[in-house]
């Protein structure tokens, strides 16, 4: 539905007020609008994203935003790739209109701000358990933009599904007018789920990245034998790489994100998170646990 020409480069925001100003004019005409955030770092799974948003809203915003909340302070903020250039770019050759490129200033004046949203119970479980207060972070920035952009539709990945599940958690308690749309998880030809983090995997630690993948595959070749089936599949495949430090390997419920019970039979997804060398990675995969 976007009719913005192709290769012209978006616009960059970065104020507030700005934003607001745009989303007047565009709504004056009868446009709808989809969001699309971002921490930058743009890849095909992005513009995956991108695609499906032109096919559902008028007007596409992309925010391009290192949020420095969901950072632990152990974590890669500083190492965190910032490429918009060549974001710029990507985005110009799909014709996506306006970019929010705020600074950390103008989305926190005065610093980290007092009144933060609170994950819940499963904010704190899997990546929340790994990485403390990261969901809170994530919530509180994700609130941020749906108030200044006021979109009709916001994109989030099924790769990051704890985090969609919890802006959809969000969206749902706190009466946010907005539709959640799910886009399927990019992959390269070898299977590896498509991140920003990557391009920090080196030759070797790319080949052995691929097992995350391989995992999930046996996760659900095993899925009729049921729940230690599973599990024993996976882990079996992840011990294989010497490169692979795992941190966590989950079976929940898609509908509450709990993990599933021994005797559970249905819907799951499998979660796994690990770090290959230095770089940490995630990433999932539906199954139906039979047996």
């Amino acid at each position: 539905m976007s009719t913005t020409a192709p290769h012209v480069r978006p616009r960059v925001v970065t104020t507030v007020a700005e934003v607001r100003e745009i989303v007047a004019a565009e709504r004056a005409v009868g446009h709808t609008i989809s969001l699309t955030p971002t921490l930058g770092a743009l890849h095909d799974g992005h513009l995956s994203h991108l695609a499906h948003a032109g096919k559902i809203a008028d007007t596409r915003f992309v925010s391009i935003f290192v949020n420095p909340l969901q950072f632990g302070p152990s974590e890669d903020l500083d190492k965190y790739p910032r490429t918009l250039d060549d974001d710029l770019d990507k985005l110009a050759a799909i014709g996506v209109p306006y970019v929010f490129a705020p600074s950390v200033d103008e989305m926190y004046p005065g610093g980290e701000p007092d009144v933060h949203v609170t994950a819940g119970r499963v904010g704190s479980l899997y990546e929340g358990h790994s990485r403390p207060g990261h969901f809170d972070g994530v919530l509180t920035v994700v609130a941020k933009l749906l108030l200044i952009v006021t979109p009709d539709f916001v994109t989030f990945g099924n790769k990051d599904a704890q985090q969609q599940f919890l802006v959809r958690q969000m969206v749902r308690d706190l009466n946010i007018a907005v539709s959640v749309e799910a886009i399927e998880t990019v992959r390269e030809h070898d299977g590896l789920a498509l991140s920003s983090r990557n391009r920090f995997l080196d030759e070797k630690e790319r080949r052995a990245a691929r097992s995350l993948s391989l995992a999930l595959e046996a996760a659900a070749s095993s899925a009729d034998r049921g729940i230690d089936s599973v599990i024993a599949a996976a882990q079996g495949t992840l011990m294989g790489e010497a490169l692979v430090e795992l941190d966590y390997l989950k079976i929940v419920r898609p509908e509450t994100f709990l993990p599933v019970d021994d005797d559970y039979r249905g819907p799951a997804l499998v979660l796994v998170a690990a770090r290959v060398g230095t770089t940490r990675l995630i990433d999932n995969e539906r199954i139906t646990l039979a047996g």
